[in-house]
């Protein structure tokens, strides 16, 4: 009778269990707010890459060849074994998608704390040119019935080539569907000049500028370096140059130092001219100057990818700077999960939902000379996409300072 007893027991614990296992993981998979993560993405092993050079070639979002069709694919294929070595070097793949998995979800779980209105929030990754793609992240998003889904894009500077591709691909995902009437949807492109954003850049460069001898240590020379932009996107009117500027300028601001500084491009691709000084060419430069002590810091990247892992570390610190003679270089670590960087990404989101911008005017504004109907169509997409009215009760945001802690 006893062990008649036991079973029964056990037997209505396990259903407790099971149903709260049941009720737990639909919390998880009904949220009420998504937060969609845009960024290019990286492959995660050397099966991919061949796929992700070919996303990028034929983009003309992020690259305009001549005959792209052919050319693009051509280019793909000739330098995927050439890629493909460069990503076994730094550990078989990128860790783009860990970085941003763990982003999203410390940040999901800050804005439960810091906005219980819209809460449960749920993140979701949505990568340009490898899994999860647009349509991935989008389907989920509709099959998880959310009610209001606000679109972060993961580059801090907007670009067309970059945020713009990845919101092309987001009006082309809903070209052939209907727009879920149920979802509220808002967009975030750019947050070049978050003061919190400048916190953590400035954090990322003292931990280096900390191992140089502090005999040298005020006149290293810090080379702020982002991804270069064809001269022809630059002329267009193209925002990047400028906001990449602004956060090397609120960078320094938040630093505070007498250390020397430029701001320098690298990553350039194809034939023709690019904005300037390259990065590498700048290491050269210095190193005949006399200036043999620098630090390089990523500024328009949020997490370790093999622009950073590979063309930083590996070709511009190792081998160029052993060719040129520099006497000591470093590079400075991206946000990646660092906790001033969550609460920046929290604070953005958390300031978005008060204000109720769903789309802001400088998005809908195109450049002076643009000429793509896409972009226009897009524009004009996310104008009606985000007109729908969302009800949020301001009055009970925690205050910045107090929830996030930041003196």
């Amino acid at each position: 009778m006893l062990q008649s007893m036991c079973r029964n027991v056990f037997s209505r614990v396990s259903r407790t269990m099971s149903y709260a296992t049941r009720t737990s993981q639909e919390e998880v998979v009904k949220p009420k707010t998504a937060i969609v993560m845009l960024n290019m993405g990286g492959p995660t092993n050397i099966d991919q890459v061949g796929d992700y050079l070919f996303r990028i070639m034929t983009d003309r979002d992020m690259i305009q060849l001549p005959v792209q069709s052919k050319l693009g694919p051509w280019i793909a294929s000739r330098r995927t074994e050439d890629v493909q070595k460069k990503y076994m070097e730094i550990g078989g793949g990128s860790p783009i998608l860990k970085w941003t998995n763990s982003q999203g979800s410390l940040l999901a779980e800050a804005l439960d704390k810091l906005h219980p209105e819209t809460a449960p929030h749920k993140h979701y990754v949505c990568f340009r040119y490898v899994p999860p793609f647009t349509n991935d992240a989008f389907t989920a998003i509709e099959k998880d019935g959310v009610e209001r889904a606000v679109i972060f894009s993961q580059y801090p500077q907007y670009s067309c080539a970059t945020t713009g591709s990845s919101l092309n691909a987001i009006a082309d995902f809903y070209k052939n569907r209907s727009i879920p009437k149920n979802i509220k949807f808002s967009l975030i492109e750019r947050w070049a000049t978050h003061p919190l954003l400048a916190k953590v850049f400035a954090e990322r460069i003292k931990e280096k500028l900390d191992v140089f001898d502090p005999e040298v240590r005020d006149d290293v020379v810090i080379l702020f370096t982002a991804h270069s932009l064809p001269l022809k996107a630059v002329s267009r009117g193209d925002t990047y140059p400028h906001e990449v500027a602004a956060t090397v300028a609120n960078t320094m601001l938040q630093l505070n130092v007498k250390n020397p500084y430029r701001l320098v491009w690298q990553s350039k691709v194809g034939p023709l001219p690019w904005l300037q000084p390259y990065t590498d060419d700048a290491i050269k430069a210095y190193a005949k100057q006399g200036r043999k002590n620098l630090l390089l810091v990523p500024i328009a990247f949020v997490n370790e990818h093999i622009e950073t892992l590979h063309e930083l570390d590996i070709e511009y610190c190792h081998d160029i700077a052993k060719e040129a003679g520099i006497t000591r270089i470093e590079r400075a670590a991206t946000p990646n999960a660092h906790p001033t960087f969550i609460s920046a990404l929290a604070d953005i989101v958390v300031q978005h939902l008060a204000n109720q911008e769903k789309v802001s005017k400088q998005f809908l504004t195109r450049c002076p000379h643009c000429v793509s109907e896409r972009c226009h169509k897009s524009k004009e997409f996310f104008k009606e996409l985000c007109a729908g009215d969302v009800a949020i009760d301001t009055n009970n945001i925690k205050s910045q300072e107090s929830q996030l802690n930041v003196k």
